[in-house]
């Protein structure tokens, strides 16, 4: 039974100095990274996500309502797109692109180069269960993770490895995944503001 790490969206713009930026971010680039190299043999298979937007439509909004439209981020050739610095990608096998077009938060919503979908991946390389890690818990953590679980991947969300926006969005999160039958570890890393 093989099992992955699916890193969520450790982007530039979702770390401190970003446009989108979730207190925390870069201390879960370097913290994905370190157990990485600490535990080389955790996982069969390690891929990532991206937000990816070339048009995403009402997504960005000006001004945002932080529910529906959010600032301009992730845009397709900035180096807000980009893995942050502190993020070791040499185990990243695959990377899935989403929302160039629409919102997408999940990342079975994207796709890789060639078109092959993250759920159809993970089927290939015979993965059974997923661990999930990166930013936001509460927005693309929580919707990756709830698809895992809807694919029939045993889901584990490791949150000492997450970065959340708000507390109240982060409790609704928290609640739909235990409802999904997500396991849980740790405490996500939130700003006290």
């Amino acid at each position: 039974m093989a099992n992955a790490l699916i890193i969520v969206d450790v982007q530039n713009d979702f770390c401190e100095g970003g446009s989108l930026a979730v207190a925390g971010g870069a201390g879960v680039a370097a913290g994905i990274s370190g157990l990485l190299a600490d535990e080389p043999q955790r996982w069969d298979h390690v891929v990532a996500t991206k937000d990816y937007h070339v048009d995403p439509g009402a997504h960005f909004g000006d001004p945002p309502d932080y529910v529906e439209s959010w600032p301009r981020h992730c845009v397709v050739g900035t180096s807000g797109s980009e893995f942050h610095p502190d993020l070791a990608t040499d185990r990243v096998e695959a990377i899935f692109h989403k929302g160039e077009h629409a919102a997408a938060y999940s990342g079975f919503e994207g796709h890789a180069a060639d078109g092959e979908t993250l759920a159809d991946w993970l089927h290939r390389h015979d993965v059974e269960r997923v661990d999930v890690v990166g930013i936001a818990t509460d927005h693309c953590v929580r919707a990756t993770a709830l698809d895992a679980a809807r694919e029939g991947f045993a889901t584990t969300v490791l949150l000492d490895l997450t970065a959340a926006v708000a507390p109240a969005t982060l409790d609704v999160a928290l609640r739909a995944m235990d409802g999904a039958g997500v396991t849980m570890h740790g405490a996500p890393v939130i700003s006290a503001a």
